[in-house]
């Protein structure tokens, strides 16, 4: 354990809904359901409007429909999110040469050896409030929420009591204090099995972990985690901030005895390669967003191929899926000589892919809307978007005649428009066909250029 709190965590609040709400004015104050718009779709982040209707992540869109019918329901625009995570993330490399970033909206930061005031709970403060103010200005208003502890555990605990928009700092000595009023869920590693074995024991906070013996958990949850959980019930967590790994990608590749032109077979190797490569990232404890095939013809000409996924995974049936999708793209009757699979930019936690699209039916007659009052129907796919669909509720758009705006609802050969931009509040709402040679779909607006912070 640290002897003084210099870890901090830092999480964006509700950011994707966040990302929606800064960019569409229209829906700032108002409930924002991102995902959760298709038939089997499921909620990735609502608005805190939202979640006083109680949604939340990972309910399924019919519930979420049914919890917040007034809710505007967007589906995801990835590239928008990632531009503003990497500015957060360049930020906070801006204060120490450690961060480790969870996800695209959560990092870690090791404040040892940097100019923080880790021996003053009230200099940790104002450091972090000056930290929030320059993310905010350079996201151009997105907030955070910030916990400095003495481990991992206790920052990213701090970082969820001092939800939405605020800051806790948990000073040396008070760990175990600060866990006891909190549910066992607060321990990470406590998913619902074993906190129906724990309750099982009447063990439902902290506090009760606290009080229980060792060798009771020991036999209830086994050995090696049962002395893990007595620890971390306790506040007691060495794990380190860790930094970029200095592997920067992982592969697997097989040189054939004969040059192969079976589909089936080749597929059956990728699978393999695909298995024993997420075997080391589980090993590393890593993720990957990008995967890449390698293929080597008879006469010797190498093809490599890449796609980056919408999150990350250490999922062997997701990377094999994606290194098949790949190499669907190569003639094998040329004969190849050698195949492999490979993976790379790693994170440090698995971020959903939350925006995958799927075809999932023809969709024919129905309508997607961002606002539940503009139609009931939700779109056929996971998040009312099929393969190559360029419209969807909160898409980018732009019109040769009236600018810029987003997509507010979809349906029956129509796209609906709102003309704003975060720039331009408020504007009007039009529909025009969907093949309208006017109306295009475009990526989001570029940030401003980012400026050096004087002190942070």
């Amino acid at each position: 354990m640290r002897r003084a709190p210099s870890i901090l965590h830092l999480d964006l609040d509700a950011f994707f809904a966040a990302v929606e709400q800064r960019d569409k004015p229209s829906l700032r104050g108002k409930p924002v359901v991102v995902g959760g718009i298709g038939r089997r779709g499921v909620v990735s982040t609502a608005s805190y409007e939202a979640r006083v209707f109680g949604v939340r992540s990972a309910m399924s869109a019919g519930e979420a429909h049914r919890l917040a019918p007034h809710a505007a329901f967007l589906g995801g625009r990835f590239e928008a999110y990632w531009q503003s995570s990497r500015i957060v993330m360049a930020l906070l490399g801006e204060l120490s040469p450690r961060v480790q970033a969870l996800s695209l909206d959560e990092a870690f930061v090791d404040l040892e050896h940097t100019a923080a005031p880790v021996d003053s709970v009230d200099g940790l403060v104002e450091f972090a409030e000056e930290l929030r103010a320059e993310l905010s200005q350079r996201t151009l208003g997105l907030t955070a929420s910030v916990g400095i502890g003495t481990s991992k555990l206790m920052a990213k605990v701090a970082s969820e009591l001092a939800k939405p928009d605020g800051v806790r700092v948990v000073p040396a000595g008070q760990e175990a204090t600060t866990l006891a009023p909190l549910s066992v869920r607060a321990i990470p590693g406590v998913g619902p099995v074993t906190h129906d074995k724990l309750a099982l024991l009447g063990l439902r906070t902290v506090a009760d972990v606290q009080q229980a013996s060792l060798s009771e958990l020991v036999r209830e949850v086994g050995s090696s985690w049962g002395a893990e959980l007595y620890e971390l019930a306790w506040g007691r967590d060495d794990r380190p901030v860790e930094g970029q790994r200095d592997a920067k990608s992982i592969s697997q590749e097989t040189t054939f005895e004969y040059d192969a032109t079976d589909r089936a077979w080749l597929e059956a190797k990728l699978d393999a390669d695909a298995a024993h490569v997420c075997q080391r990232l589980r090993k590393h404890g890593q993720f990957a967003r990008t995967i890449q095939i390698k293929v080597r013809f008879g006469d010797f000409t190498t093809w490599t191929r890449s796609r980056t996924l919408q999150g990350a995974t250490d999922e062997p049936h997701r990377v094999a899926q994606v290194a098949r999708s790949l190499l669907a793209q190569v003639d094998v009757n040329r004969g190849i000589r050698l195949l492999g699979v490979g993976v790379s930019g790693f994170v440090a936690a698995a971020q959903e892919e939350l925006f995958l699209v799927e075809g999932d039916g023809d969709g024919a007659g129905t309508e997607s809307s961002a606002a539940a009052d503009s139609g009931d129907a939700f779109g056929d796919g996971p998040f009312g978007r099929r393969r190559g669909e360029s419209y969807w509720p909160g898409a980018d758009v732009e019109h040769d005649e009236l600018g810029r705006g987003w997509v507010w609802g979809t349906g029956l050969g129509r796209v609906t428009v709102r003309f704003e931009t975060r720039d331009v509040p408020s504007g009007p709402v039009r529909s025009f066909a969907v093949d309208d040679p006017q109306l295009h779909p475009v990526g989001p607006l570029p940030m401003p250029a980012d400026q050096p912070p004087d002190s942070v």
